[in-house]
């Protein structure tokens, strides 16, 4: 858990070892609670990646922040994450105390590799007066530093019993969830701060190697955005979002990407429904 754009999604893919989790330097890029899976010989960790939790503005965002709470229920442990180049504030605390004796919580003192030593352990000392955390652990998704260290303090906490998954899985999100992160990411990436958050997608239809999915906007100002003069700017994203998706698949697919106007739908409950949230 953590604010928006704390590190959390490539933090869980670091952990991962493969890309499992869309990340993005945009604050609230997750948008979906994903479970991805981290096998080793002394045990399988389950780590359920969550939307930021901030203060909504839209139902979106009071729907986001339910998953979060949800997510929490029947952990067996919570991992924080707080940005090392950050102050701990307001969302910090709140956070904290919704986590609070729920499960043991760690707190990952994420993007280590961007303070110097002294000023990292200060930082660290902040953060050890700021609650009570089980443990605290410095870690760098980027450069992999103390990433095994977490792990080593998950796995360690976790209950004797069978693997959840396969021994091979590295998620536990359908096909479908995934093909459709993948092509927001890329819509996110290539538009940067032209479209706010008012992006979904959905997968319509998977048919052998062509794959059919609606990207949705909520103006049609927003519509000519995505889809740009002649359509370009719809084909970079379908291209990008392509590469990730045939990595993800181990084979050629066709992407056919359509744009859709659903009017205000971050605060319009059945549109949401209909949207998967």
């Amino acid at each position: 858990s953590g604010r928006p754009n704390t590190g959390k999604s490539t933090l869980t893919n670091a952990m991962v070892g493969r890309k499992v989790a869309i990340a993005s330097a945009r604050p609230e890029t997750t948008r979906r609670v994903i479970r991805a899976v981290v096998n080793r010989e002394d045990g399988q960790v389950v780590i359920v990646d969550t939307p930021g939790l901030h203060r909504p503005r839209t139902l979106l965002g009071e729907r986001l922040n339910d998953m979060v709470r949800d997510s929490l229920a029947g952990v067996d442990a919570v991992v924080v994450c707080l940005p090392a180049d950050e102050a701990i504030g307001p969302g910090d605390r709140f956070l904290a105390q919704l986590v609070g004796g729920r499960a043991p919580t760690i707190a990952a003192v994420t993007k280590a590799d961007l303070l110097g030593r002294a000023a990292l352990a200060e930082r660290l000392l902040e953060v050890s007066r700021f609650a009570d955390f089980a443990e605290i652990v410095p870690v760098s998704a980027a450069t992999g530093e103390r990433v095994g260290r977490l792990t080593d303090l998950l796995v360690g906490r976790m209950p004797p019993g069978p693997p959840l998954y396969p021994r091979d899985a590295v998620t536990g999100e359908t096909e479908e969830t995934l093909i459709a992160e993948l092509i927001r990411e890329a819509a996110l990436e290539d538009l940067q701060d032209e479209l706010p958050h008012s992006l979904a997608v959905t997968v319509e239809e998977i048919d052998g190697a062509t794959i059919r999915a609606d990207l949705h906007v909520e103006r049609d100002s927003q519509k000519g955005i995505v889809i740009g003069k002649g359509g370009r700017q719809l084909t970079r994203i379908g291209r990008t979002a392509r590469k990730g998706i045939e990595r993800l698949l181990g084979g050629h697919v066709y992407l056919d990407l359509r744009v859709k106007v659903a009017k205000n739908w971050q605060r319009d409950p059945k549109k949401m429904d209909r949207l998967g949230f």
